[in-house]
């Protein structure tokens, strides 16, 4: 239970103690800004508080995105202010150092106290209330005024659409969300979470590969239906949890993750759906997954390289979206064209449903491929373009994003070259050419491939070796992916051990997983995983070098390089869970719940 003080007697006929119970709060009322203080200092300390100006007038919505969202410490309207355990010292500070009128409350004291909140270095999060009202008259006619906007406004209307994203696709805004938000309402009015929500959703999506499993065209038909449930069940999670307010450690965890395990378990049904028929599809299959997840880190990449752009250099670089976004037709021909997750399920399900696999493996690919060199062109340009330095924020993010291991950390030392002119792209690029040339020109296991391996880790240190500030250094962790990756797929599907492609197929799913999980921890704010892991997984250039060796020393010996891979994806697999599960169920985790990606 929260705690609300009302910091003087509400007026009479006015609903606020009603509307704050109504939002899980106890509600005490002081006689003014005295025993305001003292009724906060017997609130227990690790307890949410919200302070309210008895005089408010306003919607409940705007009081519940104000007081209950639980991923700001400091968060207020006009009126009401709500400050959870890490901001209640700060509170109780301000609270002590406030002007008082013995006896009277004080004019606005919460909106007061924010703005000293706010200079002391409490960020505080004041909510877009759009139509909303929130307000504190002064007056009756002022009053009257108030209720009279409150009364023009359907605030469970506002809510409703607030629950929807505000940037989605075209297929998730026109044929999903007008029904999936009635749903997380309906969710919502049961007391059902989104972490629910999104275990039905992985479920579901589950079902659907077993059904594609059977290569049987009942089971694609099946499976179709299931994904586009699946994906309804995914908007709707987060719609629900923007409704409710209900944000949490482990809903950022679920929902991050499970979208991808969602997606590349059902191309592995994909997959073996073919194989009951006699059509060998993994290739294409793991083709599509390296090429999904190098496309998300060109996203993951240059946004963490761009986020702190400001002033001249974002407007230069986003002129031309914005001269595109004021035609309507254009925004949504652009959210299209890069096939996002909504248009892509949309494709799979009906694809599945009246095809074969290996047509739907095809169109994707096609599409995704398109998608990637549109989106990335136009970033490459844009960066080219771009003025403003890049912070030590962003080169430390593209680091971490890199996975570099010890063997590329020791070559950067080793081979530390002076200045500070980052070589960064440049460097990467060689030795993903250079490797992947070797892999593709020599034969399963030659030991020129080793040799090539261990010059793409000298390079690969080097590449790292100054900080990444160069213009296209946002590239050097998707070449690094598309290099680890790509050799992995190319070394499976030219050896000689039966199952290599689908023991491939796990092994990169497991790396892939760490790599979503890197980025999304950077996102919370709360940086990359710790060093220890990035060691004990060999970063991407030890994984590399070992899969080349293993191919060379179990060449021509049957079912061993299988083997090989699939023990390399189960160890993977269950060091980085381990570690992610711990991460995100702990109380240090980031309270957030992702967005979801366009792509």
């Amino acid at each position: 239970m929260s705690t609300a003080i009302l910091t003087g007697p509400p007026a009479p006929g006015s609903s606020l103690d009603g509307d704050l119970r109504s939002l899980g709060f106890d509600v005490r009322i002081a006689s003014g800004t005295e025993e305001t203080g003292a009724l906060l200092a017997d609130v227990p300390a690790g307890e949410r508080v919200a302070l309210v100006d008895p005089r408010f007038v306003g919607h409940l919505h705007a009081l519940r995105l104000a007081l209950t969202d639980p991923r700001f410490p400091a968060a207020a309207v006009p009126g009401a202010l709500t400050a959870q355990a890490e901001a209640r010292p700060a509170l109780t500070r301000a609270l002590d150092g406030a002007s008082v009128t013995p006896g009277t409350p004080a004019a606005d004291l919460p909106g007061a106290l924010a703005d000293t909140l706010d200079a002391g270095g409490v960020a505080v999060h004041r909510p877009q209330l759009g139509t909303l009202v929130a307000t504190v008259p002064t007056d009756a006619e002022a009053r009257h005024a108030a209720r009279a906007a409150v009364e023009a406004v359907d605030d469970e209307a506002v809510r409703l659409r607030s629950a929807v994203k505000a940037h989605d696709g075209f297929f998730t805004t026109f044929f999903i969300s007008p029904y999936s938000r009635h749903i997380a309402r309906w969710c919502a009015r049961r007391g059902l979470t989104p972490n629910q929500v999104t275990t039905a959703s992985l479920l579901t999506a589950l079902v659907a590969a077993g059904c594609a499993a059977t290569g049987e065209r009942a089971g694609y038909v099946a499976a179709g239906v299931l994904l586009l449930v699946s994906f309804v069940l995914d908007c709707t999670d987060g719609q629900l949890a923007r409704y409710a307010l209900k944000y949490s450690t482990m809903g950022a965890w679920l929902d991050a993750t499970f979208d991808r395990a969602k997606e590349y378990a059902f191309y592995a049904g994909l997959a073996l759906g073919a194989a009951r028929n006699g059509d060998d599809v993994w290739a294409l299959a793991l083709g599509a997954m390296v090429l999904m997840t190098c496309r998300h880190v060109v996203d993951f990449s240059f946004n963490e390289a761009n986020a702190e752009s400001t002033g001249a250099a974002a407007k230069t670089s986003l002129a031309l979206s914005s001269k595109l976004d004021g035609v309507g037709w254009t925004v949504w021909a652009r959210r299209m064209i890069i096939l996002p997750i909504g248009e892509r399920w949309a494709m799979i399900a009906v694809l599945t449903a009246v095809t074969s696999p290996r047509i739907v493996f095809w169109a994707l690919i096609a599409g995704c491929a398109f998608g990637a060199c549109y989106t990335t062109a136009g970033r490459v340009l844009r960066s080219l373009t771009r003025k403003g330095k890049r912070s030590d924020r962003a080169a430390r993010a593209l680091l971490d994003l890199t996975d570099s291991g010890p063997l590329a950390r020791l070559a950067a030392r080793l081979f530390r070259r002076p200045g500070d002119r980052s070589l960064g792209v440049a460097f990467a690029a060689i030795a993903t050419a250079g490797l992947l040339s070797a892999v593709l020109a020599w034969p399963f296991g030659d030991r020129q491939i080793v040799i090539a391996a261990v010059g793409y880790t000298i390079f690969a240190g080097l590449a790292v070796a100054q900080p990444l500030k160069g213009a296209l250094d946002w590239l050097v962790p998707p070449l690094f992916r598309a290099a680890e990756y790509t050799t992995v797929l190319v070394l499976a599907a030219r050896s000689d051990s039966p199952g290599a492609l689908p023991a491939a197929f796990g092994l990169v799913a497991a790396v892939a997983y760490h790599h979503y999980d890197t980025v999304y921890r950077i996102r919370g704010g709360t940086g990359a995983p710790p060093a220890w892991l990035v060691r004990v997984t060999g970063g991407h250039e030890g994984r590399t070098l070992l899969v080349t060796v293993l191919a060379a020393l179990l060449a021509g010996r049957g079912d061993d390089f299988t083997l090989a891979l699939t023990a390399l994806a189960v160890a993977v697999a269950l060091v980085v869970l381990v570690e992610s599960v711990r991460f995100w169920v702990s109380a240090g985790a980031p309270a957030v719940h992702d967005e979801g990606e366009t792509a």
